[in-house]
Formats: C-alpha cells, sequence, structure tokens
C-alpha cells in the first residue's frame, strides 16, 4: 500500500515537473514535446514514471499522444471536455435558451478583440475555415463541426487566453443549438459569418461586434420563434 502510494506520488510530481518545463519552454499548443527517454533524463525520473506522468496529462487535456508521431501540447490546454457539467442538463430547451444568452455576452466582443488583434496568420485560418462552412452550405450538408471551428478560431484571433479556454463553452452552445432547431439554416449563415469574417480581416472592431450580435440574435429569435410555434401547435 505504502509502496503504491509513493509511486503515485512519484508519478504526481513528475507531472507537476513536466508542467514546469512545458511553461519554461514556452510551448505551445500543436508544439512536440520531448521524448519520453529525453524526458527521463530531463526530469532524472525511470521512463515508466514519464510514461505515467504524461498519461495523467493526457487525462487532464493538457498534452495528447499520438501514436508514432510523439506528445504535443493539446490545443485544449488543459480546459475539461465537459467544463460546466453540460452533458448531466436535463432540459435542453432551457440549456439552448441559456447557452444562447451566454453567447450573446460573450461572443462579440471576443469578435472585437479578434479584429483588433489577430495576424496575418490567424485571419488566414479563419478564412480556411469560413470557406469549408462555405462549401458545406452550398453543397447543403452538414456543416455544424466546421462551424465550431469558425468560432473557435475568431476566439483564437483574439489572443486573450481566458477567451480561448471558454472555446468550449462556445463549442456546446453551438451544437446544442443545431440538435435543438427544427431545420438548419444556410443562407443567413453564410450571410452573417463573411460579414464577420470581413470585419475582422479589416480590423473593425466595433463592426465585428455587431456582426456577431446580429448572428446571434437571428438564431436566439430563430429557436424561440419554433418555440412558440410548436407550443401553439401543441394547444390546438
Amino acid at each position: 500500500m505504502e509502496k503504491h502510494a509513493e509511486n503515485r506520488t512519484r508519478t504526481e510530481q513528475a507531472a507537476e515537473e513536466l508542467i514546469e518545463l512545458i511553461r519554461k519552454k514556452n510551448y505551445t499548443p500543436g508544439d512536440k514535446l520531448p521524448t519520453e527517454a529525453e524526458l527521463s533524463e530531463l526530469l532524472q525520473v525511470g521512463r515508466n514514471t514519464v510514461r505515467e506522468a504524461l498519461r495523467l496529462l493526457v487525462s487532464r487535456n493538457i498534452v495528447v499522444v499520438r501514436q508514432g508521431s510523439g506528445t504535443f501540447l493539446s490545443e485544449k490546454q488543459g480546459v475539461s471536455d465537459d467544463p460546466f457539467g453540460f452533458s448531466l442538463a436535463g432540459d435542453h430547451q432551457k440549456l439552448t435558451r441559456d447557452l444562447i444568452q451566454v453567447r450573446i455576452m460573450l461572443e462579440p466582443p471576443i469578435a472585437a478583440l479578434a479584429a483588433q488583434n489577430a495576424t496575418t496568420e490567424d485571419i488566414q485560418k479563419l478564412e480556411q475555415v469560413l470557406t469549408e462552412v462555405e462549401m458545406l452550405i452550398e453543397q447543403r450538408q452538414d456543416y455544424e463541426e466546421a462551424d465550431i471551428r469558425f468560432h473557435e478560431q475568431i476566439a483564437n484571433c483574439s489572443h486573450n487566453s481566458v477567451m480561448s479556454n471558454l472555446v468550449p463553452v462556445i463549442g456546446k452552445g453551438i451544437a446544442v443549438f443545431a440538435r435543438e432547431v427544427a431545420s438548419t439554416e444556410y443562407e443567413q449563415t453564410r450571410l452573417s459569418h463573411r460579414a464577420i469574417f470581413h470585419a475582422i480581416k479589416e480590423n473593425r472592431a466595433v463592426d465585428a461586434q455587431q456582426a456577431m450580435y446580429f448572428h446571434l440574435l437571428y438564431n436566439k429569435n430563430r429557436f424561440m420563434g419554433e418555440r412558440s410555434q410548436h407550443k401553439t401547435n401543441s394547444n390546438r
């Protein structure tokens, strides 16, 4: 029992030292970490301890292990896949309304920050995702995943680490909304995304904020309109 506790403590200590190494080396999401052998030498611990420490960091969404490629700093930056317990919500209609409200509070200012802080590379990535969304819309295919990445990239463009860590809330909001609405909106989504993109690209912060606000408000009104219509039909 004592040996198990000792091993666990050694693993946790190695994991904390790995986190400190990541900080000192200024690793960014997607960067490759040293090999297990190199980490073993750097941390002065056995390779089994390094392996267990990495597993611990994988479980905490700090690193990701890609078979045959190595260990990389996770894009999730330590944020849980369900940080706010959305998967346990029983009333999905209320969850959808609440998430729309939160997105309206968060995303317009994020878009404004993106317009102020986005680099040329950020804009190129955003345009790539936008093109993918528009292609799926044109083909009348499911664009939910690409839509989430579009909004995530806007948060990344803000270069605000706290905003970027709110990405799971945005992504969950889009996913829940897509499941709860009766029909998929294509043309208005295309127009709204294009307006947001151009405002960010041209560093027009106020316009980016307003375009995002109108986009989310349109979705809110569409959702509430469907709920109202459904209630009317149910009462007949």
